[in-house]
């Protein structure tokens, strides 16, 4: 605990070097933002044409799927923007061999090929969707109250953990196998399943997305406590399963150090 200060004066730095690299190509800002806006009005566009012929999807009412997209675009652009550039480095640095030059600094080496890379202008996903939970809460009212934000707060949390856990975990394999990327792919494709509640999918669609890719807790779950949903059992069931993923990804990224043979072997 003691460190978490020197972590988050790290953290700033990667983040002000960042930015200053991406100032240099300003116009990225706007296409981001364009981007982002084009993939939430599609999405809306689909929301919108779905309740032109229902009041309800899957029991669930237009402002809690809106809730759960804006949710599913902030655990989106937080891995956009702090940990899936230091992933991508990190495949990269395994294969050329150049991990030497990281493992040397006198910090953890999780937190820095975790972190060292950052792209401030994925933060537009991060706002955009903050502000679509925003709303859909206005919307809903009356139905939440301070132990559903309190619960959401906990389960956003837990959510991004577990994704990043799990995107660890498979960086990580990156030490005994060749394209790793491909199962990055994979896991991404299946990431968007989660702009819709799980409960909507197949049995079999819906255990892969609980069990085997833990979608359903990084967008579905914390939609779920904002609304009201979530049962205070699922909500320890989620954080207990961020634990032990988080947990499980370190211990892998440490067996996996001692297995990396790099440029000054």
């Amino acid at each position: 605990m003691s460190q978490l200060p020197h972590y988050l004066l790290l953290l700033r730095v990667f983040v002000a070097v960042s930015l200053l690299n991406e100032l240099q190509y300003r116009v990225n800002f706007a296409f981001q933002v364009v981007h982002t806006a084009l993939s939430l009005t599609v999405a809306g566009a689909g929301l919108a044409i779905i309740f032109s012929h229902t009041t309800t999807l899957g029991g669930w009412r237009v402002e809690e799927l809106v809730m759960l997209m804006g949710v599913y675009y902030v655990v989106l652009g937080l891995m956009s923007t702090f940990i899936t550039p230091g992933m991508e480095q990190l495949m990269d640095d395994v294969r050329k061999g150049t991990l030497d030059y990281t493992l040397t600094k006198p910090v953890a080496s999780q937190f820095i090929v975790s972190f060292r890379q950052v792209i401030p202008w994925r933060l537009t996903d991060v706002v955009l969707g903050t502000a679509l939970v925003v709303a859909s809460a206005i919307r809903l009212g009356a139905d939440i109250g301070l132990a559903e934000v309190a619960a959401f707060l906990v389960a956003l949390g837990a959510g991004t953990t577990i994704v990043y856990s799990f995107r660890l975990l498979l960086a990580t394999l990156t030490f005994w196998l060749i394209r790793v990327e491909n199962i990055m792919v994979i896991f991404s494709s299946l990431y968007e399943a989660g702009r819709y509640p799980v409960g909507l999918y197949p049995d079999w669609l819906r255990a892969l997305l609980t069990f085997v890719v833990p979608v359903a807790f990084a967008t579905t779950v914390p939609a779920e406590a904002l609304a009201g949903r979530l049962t205070a059992t699922s909500l320890a069931v989620t954080v207990g399963v961020a634990l032990l993923l988080f947990a499980a990804a370190s211990a892998l990224w440490k067996f996996g150090l001692r297995h990396y043979t790099g440029a000054s072997a």
